[in-house]
Parts: C-alpha cells; sequence; structure tokens
C-alpha cells in the first residue's frame, strides 16, 4: 500500500510540474508558445486542463473603464503608421480582428 501511495504521489507530482511549464509557456509571445506546443505529442492535451490555463495565462489586466493599452498599427495601404493615441479625445474607435470569411 504504501508504494502505491508514493506511485501515485510522484505522478502527481510530475503532473503538478508539467502543468506548471505548461502555464509558464502559456504566458509567453504566442509564437513562442506555438512552437513549443508543436513539438508535443497530441495525447498529452487530453491530460491537461488546457482551457483553464489557457483563460488564466491570457486573461491579461485590463477591466471595464479602463483605458486601452498604447499600440501603433500599418494603415490598410501600409503608407504610415497610426498610435492609438492619436484618436484619444476626438472620436471613437473600433478595432476588428479576424476574418470576415
Amino acid at each position: 500500500m504504501r508504494i502505491l501511495r508514493n506511485i501515485v504521489v510522484g505522478l502527481l507530482a510530475v503532473w503538478l510540474l508539467f502543468v506548471g511549464v505548461i502555464y509558464y509557456e502559456m504566458c509567453q509571445p504566442p509564437t513562442h508558445f506555438g512552437a513549443f506546443v508543436a513539438r508535443l505529442p497530441e495525447p498529452l492535451f487530453l491530460v491537461l486542463p488546457f482551457e483553464t490555463l489557457w483563460m488564466r495565462a491570457r486573461a491579461g489586466t485590463l477591466h471595464v473603464g479602463d483605458s486601452a493599452p498604447e499600440f501603433r498599427l500599418k494603415t490598410v495601404d501600409r503608407t504610415r503608421e497610426v498610435a492609438l493615441s492619436s484618436f484619444r479625445g476626438t472620436r471613437p474607435v473600433v478595432l476588428v480582428f479576424g476574418s470576415y470569411t
């Protein structure tokens, strides 16, 4: 019975360590995390609380009423860059990420 308990505790410790590594990697930039996940065997995703980790790692720190963080984007025609702060106080800004297809 004692051996079985030690095996279970050992497996639990390894699983927790692995979940910690995955969470740390999820907090890295998307390109880094994508390269890391690409090397993992698919069956591992069956034993990970992947969605819970992902939602926590990517939750961010913005709250309702906070100002959006400053960033710069190229215009559609790629002729210049526009900063979000250049619109502050002049007109509403709507950002759409993704595709319409």
